[in-house]
C-alpha cells in the first residue's frame, strides 16, 4: 500500500509551520528542505520515501502554507538552519536524515555540522560559490524589493518553475507551484530570502564538512541550468564520504524523474 501523504502542522517559535508528512510515526526520521521553491518540490517522491522513513518536507516561515513571514536577517542560511534545529526539537526529533533541495541544500549543510544528522541528500543544491544566480541576486537591493507586486512574483516565478523542469508541467501542476505567492506576505518572504542569499555561507562551511565526512548523496538533474552538475561533481572530490547520482531532469527533478529521485535517496538511506 502506498503511504499516503498529508499536510500536518508544528508550532516553532510561536508559529505554525506547515510540512508534508508521509510514513508512520515509528520509522527513521527524514527532514526535507525546500528553497527559493516550497515542499511542493519534494511532493512527487514523498510517497515513496515514506515507504522507508518518517518524511517531514517542511515549509519555512513565510513559504508554502506555513504562518511567519521573513525577513532578511532571519532569512540567511544559519538563521534558517537554526529555524530548522527548532523545528526538530518540536518533532521531538534528536538525530535524523536530511535532504536540501536548492538554497535548503544550503541550509541543510549547516543543519550537517550540528552532529545530530545521520546522512545528508543534496538535490540541486546551492554550493561553494555557485549562488545567487542573477535572477535573485538582484533582490539584495531594497527598492528592488520593495517595488516586487503579486503580480511580478507570479510572473516570474512562473518563468523559474516552467524553466526547471524539463517536461511541460500542466496548468494545474504550475497553478500549484505559485499558489503560495499570491499572498504579499510570501511574496516578501522570498525577496527576504533572496536578498539573505550569499556565498560566503557555503564556502565558509566547507572545512567542516570534509572534517565530518558524513554519508551525502547528491542527486542531480544533469541538465539544471540554474545550479550545475559541474558543482555536484566538485563537492565529491572535495567533501569526503559524498557520492553522485545524476539522474534526467533540470532544477526539479522529481518532476522529471521521480522514480529515479526515490531509488537515489532510499538506496542511500538504506546504505
Amino acid at each position: 500500500m502506498t503511504p499516503l501523504v498529508s499536510r500536518e502542522q508544528v508550532e516553532v517559535d510561536g508559529t505554525q509551520l506547515s510540512y508534508l508528512a508521509a510514513g508512520g510515526p515509528g520509522d527513521r526520521p527524514l527532514l526535507l528542505l525546500h528553497g527559493t521553491f516550497w515542499s511542493r518540490v519534494w511532493q512527487p517522491v514523498l510517497p515513496a520515501l515514506g515507504g522507508v522513513a518518517r518524511c517531514i518536507a517542511l515549509d519555512l516561515p513565510g513559504f508554502g502554507a506555513s504562518g511567519g513571514e521573513l525577513d532578511v536577517e532571519h532569512a540567511t542560511v544559519p538563521a534558517l538552519a537554526r529555524t530548522v534545529l527548532a523545528a526538530a526539537d518540536a518533532l521531538g526529533l534528536d538525530e535524523f536524515d536530511l535532504a536540501g533541495h536548492d538554497i535548503g541544500g544550503g541550509v541543510a549543510q549547516h543543519v550537517a555540522t550540528s552532529g545530530r544528522v545521520r546522512r545528508l541528500v543534496l538535490m540541486n543544491s546551492v554550493m561553494f560559490d555557485s549562488w545567487p544566480v542573477p535572477a535573485v541576486e538582484r533582490f539584495r537591493d531594497p527598492q528592488v524589493r520593495a517595488a516586487t507586486t503579486v503580480e511580478d512574483m507570479l510572473g516570474a516565478r512562473a518563468t523559474a518553475t516552467r524553466g526547471s523542469v524539463l517536461r511541460e508541467l500542466g496548468e494545474e501542476e504550475l497553478a500549484d507551484y505559485l499558489s503560495p505567492w499570491h499572498d504579499p506576505a510570501r511574496v516578501r518572504s522570498w525577496t527576504a530570502l533572496a536578498a539573505a542569499a550569499d556565498p560566503k555561507y557555503t564556502l565558509d562551511l566547507v572545512p567542516a564538512l570534509q572534517e565530518a565526512a558524513l554519508p551525502t548523496r547528491l542527486v542531480w538533474g544533469r541538465d539544471d541550468d540554474f545550479q550545475k552538475i559541474g558543482n555536484a561533481h566538485r563537492y565529491v572530490e572535495e567533501i569526503p564520504g559524498a557520492d553522485l547520482v545524476e539522474v534526467d531532469g533540470k532544477h526539479i527533478p522529481t518532476e522529471d524523474s521521480p522514480a529515479a529521485v526515490a531509488v537515489a535517496i532510499v538506496d542511500h538511506l538504506a546504505d
